[in-house]
Formats: structure tokens, sequence, C-alpha cells
């Protein structure tokens, strides 16, 4: 991932330009062979394909794909942005992604990141923000409503959700070992290295779980620590955007800005009980393989476009 990292940071990222819509295209073939024996299924969930040994998630590769072909496309629309009908027909780009996400996949939580970096792109790249209110709104109602109107194995994360102690041998488990482990650290943990739950109580604790640890080895404060540091990235990502050389280059920037910062705030939100459990992982912290390659060649792209920031 850091070799993938240093060598996207040193080419030009206009020479980039044509990976969007093949990675696209790419990544919606590589969702359909999730269907295929190349498909790969972990932990019940059948979301990789397994390609010379090596296991790959198609809706990682969607992510970065998206934010790169919706900067070029963005940026080729720029000047009929306000256009409502133009906003829609760039939206609706993101659409096959998320639906071939959540229908082949069952990855609701990855669909959902690819409809808010769509989201958070286009309302940026716009000077009028009225529209994307509404949209947004109409969102999270159509989201609750999925939720809370479902029924079998999505109503009951939502039960357990909203009353854990009463699922605390099904679907609240993970949720109230976690809340153990966050609350057992109280305000400086016990130590580097020194969780209890971590040994087999928590589930995936080096995985979506990890925040958790977090808490209970570094308390309270080593979780505001860890908010601390990606606000700090994020604060950078808004800096070098805004300096970019091109509405090209910033909008490459806000999207792997959007992408860090939704899956940040999922996972925080979802280990802490603020919203139903859903696996997401935390960006650079939790255990992974084609997350961290791709996260880390994300950052690559934006130091590509900070190198190339021109000081007056």
């Amino acid at each position: 991932g850091l070799i993938v990292m240093f060598v996207v940071a040193n080419i030009n990222y206009h020479r980039f330009i044509w990976t969007g819509i093949v990675g696209y295209v790419m990544s919606i073939v590589m969702l359909f062979l999730v269907m295929t024996p190349l498909g790969y299924e972990a932990n019940g969930a059948r979301r990789w394909i397994m390609v010379a040994g090596v296991s790959i998630q198609p809706a990682e590769v969607a992510k970065i794909s998206l934010i790169m072909l919706l900067a070029v496309v963005i940026n080729n629309s720029r000047q009929n942005i306000r256009k409502i009908s133009v906003t829609a027909r760039i939206f609706a780009i993101c659409l096959p992604l998320a639906a071939c996400i959540l229908l082949i996949t069952k990855n609701m939580s990855s669909a959902l990141i690819v409809v808010g970096i769509a989201f958070v792109m286009l309302f940026i790249a716009s000077p009028k923000y009225s529209h994307y209110i509404i949209l947004g709104i109409a969102g999270v109602t159509v989201i609750f409503a999925y939720l809370f109107t479902g029924s079998g194995f999505r109503s009951e994360r939502v039960a357990a959700w909203l009353d854990p102690e009463s699922y605390s041998s099904g679907k609240g488990y993970q949720t109230l070992q976690a809340l153990y482990a966050i609350g057992s650290g109280g305000l400086t943990g016990k130590g580097l290295g020194q969780s209890v739950q971590k040994l087999g109580y928590v589930p995936e604790a080096q995985n979506d779980m990890v925040f958790s640890i977090i808490c209970e080895e570094l308390g309270l404060f080593g979780g505001i620590a860890a908010i601390l540091l990606f606000l700090l990235m994020i604060w950078r990502f808004m800096v070098i955007a805004n300096n970019a050389e091109d509405l090209y280059g910033s909008m490459i920037v806000i999207g792997v800005m959007a992408h860090i910062s939704i899956q940040v705030i999922l996972n925080i939100a979802v280990v802490t009980n603020v919203m139903p459990n859903t696996g997401i992982t935390l960006p650079f912290i939790s255990y992974g393989g084609t997350s961290v390659v791709l996260l880390l060649a994300e950052m690559g792209l934006v130091l590509s476009v900070s190198k190339r920031i021109k000081l007056e």
C-alpha cells in the first residue's frame, strides 16, 4: 500500500483521467463476478472475488473509480453545474454501482458510502445548495424507511440497535461487547496491549470494532486522539482542495475526503451504537487487504495534487 502511494504521488494526477471510466466498468464486471465461482464468501457474506489466491473486494475498487470518474465529469460540466438536470445526470452515475453493491454483495454500508461520495462531491462543486438539502432529506428518509420497514436479517439488526440487551446472545452481542470495552477503558485506558475484550469477546476486534479496543486500551483520551487525527487529515484535505491548480484536482481531493470522512463517521457510529450495526472498517486502522491498498492509493492521488500547488 505504501509503495502504491509513493508511486501514485509522483505521477501527475492528470495522467489518471482515463482510470475513472475504466475503473467504473471494471467495478461493475467485478461485482457480477462475485456471483460466479470466482466469488469468495467469508463470515456468511459473499463480497469478494479470489484471483490467483488474492481476495479482492469489488466495492472498494468501485469507490476510488467513482471518485476519479466524477472528478472528470464535474470538471467537464462546471459551466452547467447549476442546472438541476445536469446535477441529476451526474448523480445518476453512482446509482448503478450502489445498486450492484447492495443487490449482489448485500453490502448496504458500502452502497451508502458510494452514494455519499457522489452527493458530497456535487454539493461542494455546485454554488447552488437548495436542491441538495431537499435531496439529502429525501435520501435519509428513504434509508430509514428501508431499515425500519424491512424484514428478517435487516429488521433484527434494527431491533438489536434499539435494545441490544434483549438480543445479547444474537445480533446485539457484538455491539454490547464493544460498549463494554469502551466503558471499561475509562479516561486513560488499561494500557496499550492490555485489552481483555479483544481476546475472543468482541467479534472482529481487529476489523470493524477496532475503535472499541482503542478506547479500552487508551481510554477516552485515546479515542478522542484518534478522532482528532482524522479531523486534522480532513482539514488538510480541505486546504489542498482549496488550493489545487484546477477543478479536476480539487474534486479528486474532495472525493477522497468524502470517502474517508463518511467511513470514519459510520464506523464510530456503529461501534458506539449510534446507528445499527453494519460492517464498515475504520480507515488506515482496521485490518484489511484491498481497502488498505486502495485507501493509500487515494492518499497518493491527494499528495500528487498537493505537490503541484503553486505557492505565491
